[in-house]
């Protein structure tokens, strides 16, 4: 009888939102920076719709005490990956309470201290589990009214979803009392806590929108939050759903793990989004923010329900993306990002034999095949009907679970178009139609021209030098500009010069940036053309330019360095390190090489986010300015909770260890590093 139990008990478990409606959750926490440990009371309602001897709430890692049902205690079972309630549950609604300690592994993030006085802490439930820092359910079906009070120290600001009710003073700390009024998936569970200064502006229809920063960026709230309000304005009046949701913040964060996650009224992004005048040419924070704004609709008010119906969710929040850009940058630019995308998914098709409804698709098939899905289908069946089918289908499923056919289902209550065929064309085939998505193209003049500058590709230059420099004397494009730049990579100088010259003089940042990027060899002549690219308002162009003349122009290093010398460029510092770096290795260029070379490490340390140490470690590494600092910086980066720096650490000492004289450094440091560390390195190692 044990094991049938058992059996029953886990099937129990895989059905169990058929058995069990959890409702609504009150959490009373505590967030402990030192400890990096999170812990308070948890207060469930739920409704039992058929009887069940075994209830699970997923929970990572955690302790529990004062388990108790309806007031009274209840025997549990901690897995160390769920909380189990053995109970004979009957039909009928239900409380429980518990306390809980975690130290999460992952999902709370612990960034900076408050001894260096730059504390922060977020989480990140999709892709890591909420269930890691809060008892809550991995299965996105099952929806609850999640509410939060969260106890902090009263120099922080603590932000959550829904409504802040109140903010109580107790003990040298604020109680913050955050309250939701509809259900939303674990996932979408989120809290940032941080020294932050907070901007509020109102959307047409009366949302409060808060803009956060951090006081040192204040300055950068327009270039940062450029056009939040009209983007809010734009998706409400397009989608045609009101807002979901009472408030909507957006706050960026240091060393987040993506760029952007669309947490239930409460957006979290990277902070190398956080701009000036300059970096927004290269970096802005738009397409992050149009794409997490229209997520509340899809993917927060409705869900996917697994992830082979993904594309219902990054389909649909790349697709009004850009219709929200179209509406603050045009048509041409519009056409161009599908233009790009098209060519993207036409390349990956080649190996990429995984289609959109698969929960195994890649990351640009669910989101730009799905956009482009959507694209053909708006154009296919109309803009009144698309939209009003759209509008159904969000209101008929709001705060619920979704899939693929519940969409299609209203797209066949206002259109006669054979939607198994569409689907199978775009949803079921890895192939991309390319026939199809060219002469959706061509509609656009500007796509046109591109079309024909791409035809030109294998034509000698003087074919087509005439026509190319009619081009760049117009006002077309600038997406055709630069493919015309980049059709000149391979000519002679000489060839090309005049184009390059014309290039140059149409001020287009991006067009010439294409010029920075493509001559790597600068002929002595093109000097002075070329060294007007140091002052473009681009950081990433005057990164280029600067290594660029410096690697070309031995002669002129020390006028470029003093030149140049009060960079900084992103908040990563891409500008500095280059120019230390590039500083350290010139001879005649008269500083303490040792001051320099000691900055410059500092960025690889500890006390700077990864996008700042990687871009130093490259630099250190690339100019061979190694020394144990450095390797144990590059080793601390192997255990980062971003994967793409710790995957960089990882790849960049693996190539280090191919010399027999870094094999020897890195076995002698080992024993000095932390236990992380050495579990790490003794991999590579070995």
């Amino acid at each position: 009888m044990k094991y049938l139990l058992l059996f029953v008990s886990y099937f129990s478990f895989a059905q169990q939102t058929q058995f069990v409606d959890f409702k609504s959750v009150l959490g009373k926490i505590k967030i402990n920076p030192i400890e990096k440990s999170v812990s308070g009371v948890i207060n469930y309602e739920f409704e039992v719709l058929r009887p069940i001897d075994t209830i699970k709430i997923d929970a990572q890692n955690m302790t529990f005490s004062e388990v108790s049902l309806n007031g009274n205690t209840i025997h549990y079972i901690n897995s160390a990956k769920e909380l189990q309630l053995i109970f004979p549950f009957k039909k009928g609604t239900n409380q429980l309470t518990f306390t809980y300690l975690a130290k999460p592994k992952q999902a709370l993030y612990f960034i900076g201290s408050n001894a260096t006085n730059n504390l922060q802490i977020w989480t990140q439930g999709q892709g890591r589990y909420t269930s890691n820092w809060f008892p809550s359910f991995d299965d996105v079906n099952e929806k609850v009214v999640f509410n939060l009070d969260v106890a902090f120290e009263k120099d922080y600001q603590v932000i959550s979803n829904g409504k802040l009710q109140s903010k109580l003073e107790q003990n040298e700390l604020y109680h913050w009392q955050y309250r939701m009024q509809k259900p939303m998936s674990s996932y979408l569970l989120m809290l940032a806590i941080g020294k932050f200064e907070k901007h509020q502006e109102k959307s047409k229809s009366g949302i409060p929108l808060e803009m956060y920063l951090e006081p040192k960026d204040s300055a950068l709230f327009e270039t940062t939050y450029r056009d939040s309000k009209k983007i809010f304005d734009f998706l409400e009046k397009e989608i045609g759903v009101k807002y979901p949701w009472e408030i909507y913040r957006q706050a960026p964060v240091r060393d987040f793990i993506y760029a952007g996650m669309e947490n239930t009224s409460a957006t979290l992004f990277s902070s190398r989004y956080v701009v000036d005048s300059i970096g927004f040419a290269d970096r802005s924070y738009i397409d992050v923010n149009a794409h997490e704004l229209a997520h509340q609709w899809f993917g927060d008010l409705v869900t996917a329900e697994s992830s082979k119906h993904h594309w219902l969710q990054e389909g649909f929040a790349t697709y009004y993306t850009l219709l929200a850009e179209r509406k603050l940058y045009g048509d041409d630019y519009f056409y161009s990002q599908l233009y790009e995308s098209a060519q993207q998914l036409k390349y990956a098709s080649r190996t990429d034999s995984i289609p959109v409804l698969n929960a195994k698709a890649s990351s640009l098939t669910f989101y730009q095949k799905g956009a482009w899905a959507l694209f053909v289908l708006h154009q296919t069946i109309g803009d009144k009907a698309f939209k009003k089918a759209v509008k159904r289908y969000l209101k008929k499923n709001a705060f619920q679970s979704v899939n693929t056919q519940d969409f299609f289902d209203e797209i066949k209550k206002v259109s006669a178009i054979d939607i198994e065929n569409f689907s199978k064309v775009w949803l079921e085939s890895s192939v991309f139609n390319t026939p199809i998505s060219n002469d959706l193209l061509l509609k656009n003049k500007m796509i046109q021209l591109l079309f024909e500058v791409e035809q030109l590709k294998k034509k000698p230059l003087a074919e087509k030098e005439v026509f190319f420099t009619k081009i760049m004397l117009s006002d077309a494009y600038f997406t055709v500009k630069v493919a015309i730049v980049n059709q000149l990579k391979k000519e002679s100088f000489k060839d090309k010069k005049a184009l390059l010259q014309l290039a140059l003089a149409t001020k287009n940042i991006q067009v010439r940036q294409a010029v920075a990027a493509s001559l790597p060899e600068i002929s002595a002549d093109f000097r002075t053309a070329y060294e007007s690219l140091l002052n473009d308002k681009s950081y990433d162009t005057r990164e280029i330019t600067l290594y660029y003349l410096w690697k070309n122009f031995p002669e002129k290093r020390v006028d470029y360095l003093q030149q140049t010398k009060d960079w900084i460029g992103f908040n990563d510092y891409n500008l500095r390190t280059l120019w230390l770096s590039l500083a350290i290795e010139t001879p005649d260029f008269e500083e303490d090489k040792t001051i320099l070379m000691n900055e410059l490490i500092q960025y690889s340390s500890l006390n700077y986010e990864a996008t700042t140490r990687q871009n130093a470690l490259e630099k250190l590494i690339a100019f061979g300015l190694i020394n144990e600092t450095v390797l144990r910086n590059l080793v601390n980066a192997t255990t980062h909770h971003m994967w793409q720096f710790s995957k960089y650490g990882r790849d960049t000492i693996r190539l280090l260890l191919k010399k027999e004289l870094m094999r020897v450094s890195f076995e002698q440091l080992l024993p000095s590093l932390t236990e992380k560390e050495q579990i790490q390195l003794d991999k590579l190692l070995h």
